[in-house]
């Protein structure tokens, strides 16, 4: 059975709408949530960069440094000329599966075919310092279920990721960079990279034109990977491998997650054993994975995050040093949920979450996945 293509759909945000989008993701402090948050609350980003100073002035937090529109125009002209294009949160060509996971980046860019984008996707993942083994079992796996019309995902980082490219190259594949689009990592797979995009499939990142990957930046790679997948499959991960946060990641998301025995004897293997001990589902064959996730495929389709919401409530909420005050002496440094926040300080869910997010643009506070806060 091949799987049914994800919805389509959305608005497409005019030309000084994307600007407006760029330049508040471009601005200092302004993550995936907290940007979420300032769309519902202020409706546009045009309304949230300016309301960005008052906000921050209520908390004496440190100014951020907003990027100006010149800024913002001069990234999406080099984008163009450079081939690519920028995607948004919620516009037809943003991946379905990405939109629907929690905090989902909210610019990608994206060089190649769009439409590899649009349809279900398996993540492959696993050790740079791949077994010939490893990296043939990969092979085939990758290319099997790239012909049941699965896209395939990786990192395009060496060893079993770039197996996994190769393999689905013909069939439409999705490298996920950490850099920016025009910085290929490693620089040893660069002809790979321009060969998924001449055969139809895509090079994407969130961040900006232009970005030196850095360490921090590669577990944000790995979030989206696991992110445009419906589930994820390790192959040959040590006891310490990044593959692992992948898993982890998918996991926290609600994608399945598979992995590849191996020898007790073999480092490469201990991580993937221990996903098994965990309870990943165990993969012999690419039909093990096909057969997870063809029921997957067949649900309906979530579409979060509307770009046509109205502003909430929320937007002129008065909030003051003592309410603020009065939250932050409930959190500490361990994470907590707003909603137990909520309860144990007695203040209006609209109040706690408007201070919230003045709390995080001073940069007193951090979000985390599943709704969970804390001081920094």
């Amino acid at each position: 059975m091949s799987p049914r293509p994800p919805i389509s759909g959305g608005i497409e945000l005019s030309d000084q709408q994307r600007l407006d989008w760029l330049r508040l993701i471009r601005s200092g402090k302004i993550g995936a949530a907290t940007f979420i948050e300032l769309i519902k609350r202020f409706g546009t980003a045009s309304n949230a960069l300016e309301a960005l100073p008052d906000l921050i002035a209520r908390t004496g937090g440190a100014k951020i440094d907003i990027v100006s529109q010149a800024r913002a125009a001069a990234e999406l002209d080099r984008t163009k000329k450079f081939g690519a294009r920028i995607v948004c949160l919620g516009e037809p060509f943003y991946p379905a599966a990405l939109r629907a996971a929690e905090m989902p980046p909210p610019v990608l860019t994206v060089l190649g075919d769009n439409s590899v984008l649009l349809r279900h996707s398996a993540a492959f993942v696993g050790s740079r310092n791949a077994s010939l083994a490893g990296i043939k079992l990969t092979e085939r796996l990758a290319r099997e279920v790239a012909e049941a019309d699965y896209a395939i995902v990786s990192g395009l980082a060496r060893g079993i990721d770039a197996a996994a490219h190769r393999a689905s190259i013909k069939s439409g594949t999705i490298a996920v960079f950490a850099g920016g689009i025009d910085h290929i990592y490693p620089f040893e797979n660069t002809d790979l990279a321009h060969s998924i995009v001449d055969n139809g499939g895509a090079l994407i990142s969130e961040m900006p034109f232009g970005w030196q990957p850095r360490a921090q930046d590669f577990p944000r790679r790995n979030r989206i990977v696991a992110g445009l997948s419906l589930g994820l499959v390790v192959v040959e991960a040590a006891r310490r491998s990044g593959s692992l946060i992948s898993a982890r990641l998918a996991n926290e998301l609600g994608r399945l997650v598979f992995a590849v025995p191996g020898s007790p004897l073999d480092p490469r293997s201990e991580g993937t054993n221990n996903l098994i001990r965990q309870g990943a589902q165990l993969v012999t064959s690419s039909n093990d994975i096909i057969e997870a996730l063809n029921p997957v495929a067949a649900m309906p389709e979530q579409t979060n995050y509307s770009l046509d919401d109205k502003p909430q409530s929320t937007i002129n909420i008065e909030t003051g040093e003592q309410e603020r005050d009065q939250l932050l002496s409930k959190m500490g440094y361990t994470p907590v949920t707003i909603d137990d926040l909520i309860r144990h300080t007695g203040l209006q869910p609209d109040m706690v979450q408007m201070i919230i997010l003045e709390l995080d643009l001073a940069g007193k506070i951090e979000r985390h996945a599943g709704n969970y806060v804390s001081r920094i």
